[in-house]
């Protein structure tokens, strides 16, 4: 079939509905109604010839056609944005849009310089539109490569081919405890020599074995995806913890965490900036260069 503007605009909205997971969830980003997200996607499965998905009180389930569908929809979108930004470079302005991926929880980092980068890059390019999204590390280092986004930000233990790694920062790590764990009230003392193997850890399943930690894992270790479910395992009381000091200090601050005596190995996590390894349009330079900027002396 020939692809003309209005098969654009209707993958453009399936590719939505898809990454929203269904149709609702979808509205706020389209700015449309169920109705007519619904009447859309109808009208692409005519088009096509091909049914997408299942959609109702069942809830949003794509077809295997529609998975391939939103494969495609995912490569040609991507590419379209890509020359959208390369023409109006030719025309001298920098328009369209940049994609900023960031690992959770890292706002309250003193050494994020995110905000201060965005604020340079609007005054330089009022015109492109910013969008950023909280990422798992993997998900971000993938969505970088099929160009679902342009930057990626955060500490990436399992490195990808075909990126480049710029390290801006280290955000250290320490170990924790939450109160009603056996170990939250001992002294330093009898803690310096402590042989933390027998007690349960909560884990970020995303870093490599070498910084989980340096011998035999247990079967009573949790595994999560993200920093604000680890801390959440942690402060219960039932599990230790490598968490971001940064992420920890409000709670060792009222007294719900404490940080214990441990110096092991891997405790500072490179935290990096993330691009392809490409010729990058003028809009992704500009915000690399802005964001590099910041961290003059890394």
């Amino acid at each position: 079939m020939k692809i003309t503007g209005t098969e654009l605009h209707l993958l453009a909205v399936f590719n939505s509905v898809v990454r929203n997971s269904g149709i609702s969830a979808a509205q706020v980003e389209l700015g449309l109604s169920q109705p007519t997200i619904s009447n859309h996607i109808t009208a692409l499965e005519e088009r096509l010839g091909v049914k997408l998905c299942q959609r109702g009180r069942r809830g949003f389930l794509l077809t295997e056609k529609g998975r391939i569908v939103h494969e495609m929809s995912q490569s040609l979108l991507a590419t379209m944005a890509k020359h959208e930004s390369k023409l109006a470079e030719l025309r001298g302005s920098l328009v369209g849009g940049i994609k900023i991926a960031v690992v959770d929880c890292l706002v309250s980092d003193p050494d994020f310089r995110l905000p201060e980068a965005i604020k340079v890059f609007v005054d330089a390019a009022p015109a492109v539109r910013i969008e950023l999204t909280v990422e798992r590390p993997q998900d971000i280092l993938s969505g970088i490569l099929d160009g679902s986004f342009d930057v990626g930000i955060g500490g990436f233990d399992n490195l990808v081919s075909g990126l480049d790694y710029e390290t801006i920062y280290h955000e250290p790590h320490g170990l924790y405890c939450g109160r009603g764990h056996v170990l939250f009230d001992q002294p330093n003392e009898s803690l310096t020599s402590c042989d933390y193997t027998g007690y349960a850890w909560a884990h970020r399943r995303y870093w490599s074995r070498r910084r989980q930690r340096g011998w035999q894992l247990s079967e009573k270790d949790a595994f999560v995806q993200e920093i604000e479910a680890q801390m959440a395992l942690v402060l219960s009381g039932a599990f230790l913890g490598l968490l971001p000091e940064h992420a920890a200090r409000a709670h060792v601050e009222t007294g719900k965490l404490r940080r214990l005596p441990f110096s092991g190995p891997n405790l500072d996590v490179p935290m990096s900036l993330v691009t392809r390894n490409a010729p990058r349009p003028a809009t992704i330079e500009l915000f690399r260069k802005e964001m590099l900027a910041l961290y003059p002396g890394d």
